[in-house]
């Protein structure tokens, strides 16, 4: 992943997994495997574990433990009021963006 997309993606993390958990609860290796599977290859399990610890403080989601059979019990993630509110706030902001960079790239080609 090169730099630019490394500091892009900073920017957009915490939405794009507040958007996976919109959809379904899961666990922090579903939510890294998923974006791998995406194309995020490079993204890290610890990053992502760390953005829900901040997501959980932040009072965005709601935590689960589920036990497991692998190990110790899994902490499941599920979005709640607060951060359906917050996901909401962050795709008007996308769009937002994503438009103006859009006509900016329109308007230089």
């Amino acid at each position: 992943m090169g730099k630019q997309e490394t500091e892009m993606l900073k920017g957009t993390l915490e939405g794009i997994v507040l958007a996976i958990l919109a959809g379904r609860s899961a666990y922090g290796y579903e939510i890294t495997s998923w974006l791998r599977e995406q194309g995020f290859a490079d993204i890290a399990e610890g990053t992502i574990y760390a953005l829900l610890v901040r997501l959980e403080q932040r009072g965005l989601v709601d935590v689960e433990k589920v036990p497991s059979e692998k190990g110790p019990p899994r902490k499941v993630y599920s979005l709640n009021a607060a951060g359906r509110g917050y996901l909401g706030d962050f795709w008007r902001t996308w769009s937002f963006l994503a438009d103006r960079i859009e006509q900016l790239r329109g308007e230089r080609e």
